[in-house]
């Protein structure tokens, strides 16, 4: 039995300061990882609409949280299934960022750090599940008409071939 899973040691030390462990992603005490997987097949890359915050109602990279003792490449394959009902196989990490979010006060309500992995594509249809709202396969023409999330959006104009996705001006 892992006394943290359990409640045994609901506290941890770090560096001095002491932090309440808690599974709920709202306003954490340090920043979670975790794993995004852009996968193409066909010419189309895979996204989801996000059902909850931090990017709710906003396409993005399908993935989620790594859960203890998963490597990024195992998580990001757990993560696309549950969300999409498609098998993947993830390779190297190719971008990595940050993505906090803060409430009215201030407060930050989310913070994770994010490393995307390219995948390809092994078998299924996407079908939304766990929070998301919809999945789908996109060609960069439908992306450019699209409620993209921002890092999203980003990470399309850097892997899209030149001038198929341009980022808007600013």
């Amino acid at each position: 039995m892992h006394p943290f899973r359990f409640g045994i040691f609901p506290y941890i030390t770090l560096r001095g300061m002491e932090y309440h462990l808690s599974n709920s992603s709202e306003y954490p005490e340090l920043p979670r990882v975790a794993v995004g997987a852009i996968v193409f097949h066909e010419d189309r890359i895979l996204l989801v609409l996000r059902g909850k915050p931090p990017a709710e109602g906003l396409w993005s990279i399908p993935g989620g949280s790594v859960e203890l003792g998963e490597t990024l490449q195992e998580a990001a394959e757990r993560e696309i299934y549950e969300e999409t009902d498609l098998v993947i196989r993830a390779g190297e990490p190719v971008f990595t960022f940050d993505s906090v979010d803060r409430d009215d006060k201030g407060d930050v309500r989310f913070h994770y750090v994010i490393i995307d992995l390219i995948a390809d594509y092994v078998s299924g249809s996407p079908r939304a599940g766990d929070d998301a709202l919809d999945a789908g396969w996109f060609t960069p023409e439908e992306l450019k008409n699209m409620e993209l999330s921002p890092m999203t959006r980003r990470l399309c104009s850097a892997v899209l071939p030149p001038n198929a996705f341009p980022l808007p001006e600013d």
